[in-house]
């Protein structure tokens, strides 16, 4: 069903009661009980449906406002995005309004209602630690509804997908352990659900193989929460418990790096004689730690340009979604620091 098809009258229709029910229902109006606001919300649902006026506001006019939807705005990575979005829709006289969802999916779904209430002519999405199921996104997508995703994204058919070469960084940055010769590495991974994690571990391991060097999977260690508090906690375990001590650590992201250099100080390792760490972002913070980090580049502010220009195509319908070749992958670059270089 598209956009705007399904209306109040429909819903009322599907469950015999008054257009009048239904609209209090909607509303959450008081005098209206629990179940038929209930009934009345699950039949919305499925039948698509949108207040009329983003129907209407989709037929007549744009309102020249986007809407961006991130993880996280304190993550650099996602600042250095935002940049990119902004610098793009400015120049193209759009508004940009903006959240966060804290990786929670039930504040990634209220966003994108909130947007979608404020007229929005479409989205772009990075979405939360905690979705799994893609539902939401799809039921947007079968409206023809203009959205990119970004850095994290969904393998769901129609989506438009703007990302790094996660696997290349990671084999990179393995490999540069490697050669310089580390040969017990770790990987201190980020959330399974998350595509680009799993991209960065495949990374990891082709890059282990392709040198001759066997998998350990006790090396490969999950850090959900990606704060350096995990990281240094996990750490710590692999350090006073591993029977094969690992002497370099690849950790999914710059934060998580941090926290597995914490755990190496207070063990007393040197940092890189004893353990290379080389971490994946390259978060301001990498050249003022001591030793500076090594990290793999994201080119965060080209995603964003990328991804806008994209979108407002799409919107501007100068472009349709199924012309687009995605996903559209940018490439990363290792930047050696002294946190890993320990040959001359």
């Amino acid at each position: 069903m598209k956009l705007g098809q399904a209306t109040i009258k429909d819903i009322a229709k599907e469950l015999k009661i008054s257009v009048s029910t239904v609209s209090r229902a909607l509303k959450d109006y008081p005098g209206i009980s629990d179940e038929t606001k209930r009934k009345v919300k699950e039949v919305a649902e499925k039948m698509n449906y949108r207040p009329n006026a983003i129907a209407l506001s989709l037929r007549k006019s744009k309102s020249f406002t986007i809407g961006v939807i991130i993880p996280e705005v304190v993550h650099f990575f996602f600042s250095t995005v935002i940049s990119g979005i902004e610098e793009v829709a400015n120049s193209r006289g759009y508004n940009v309004i903006l959240t966060q969802t804290n990786e929670k999916i039930e504040r990634e779904k209220s966003s994108i209602n909130t947007m979608l209430s404020n007229q929005i002519d479409g989205f772009m999405i990075s979405f939360s630690k905690e979705t799994t199921n893609f539902d939401h996104f799809s039921k947007l997508l079968d409206q023809n509804y203009p959205i990119v995703f970004f850095d994290r994204v969904p393998d769901i058919p129609q989506a438009i997908n703007v990302m790094v070469d996660d696997y290349q960084g990671a084999y990179d940055a393995t490999a540069h352990l490697i050669a310089q010769g580390y040969d017990q590495i770790v990987h201190l991974a980020g959330p399974k659900n998350l595509s680009i994690c799993l991209e960065r571990e495949r990374g990891y391991r082709d890059a282990l193989t392709a040198n001759g060097i066997s998998i350990n999977e006790n090396f490969i260690v999950e850090c959900h929460l990606g704060t350096p508090e995990e990281s240094k906690e996990i750490t710590q375990e692999l350090l006073n418990s591993s029977k094969e001590r690992p002497n370099a650590i690849f950790a999914n992201n710059d934060i998580v790096a941090v926290g597995a250099m914490m755990a190496c100080k207070e063990a007393g390792l040197r940092i890189p004689e004893d353990i290379g760490i080389v971490g994946f972002s390259n978060w301001q913070i990498c050249s003022m730690l001591e030793p500076t980090l090594t990290s793999v580049y994201q080119p965060g502010f080209n995603i964003g340009k990328k991804a806008t220009e994209l979108l407002l195509d799409m919107i501007e319908k100068k472009i349709e979604p199924d012309q687009i070749d995605s996903p559209i992958i940018l490439k990363t670059e290792l930047i050696p620091r002294k946190s890993s270089q320990r040959m001359k």
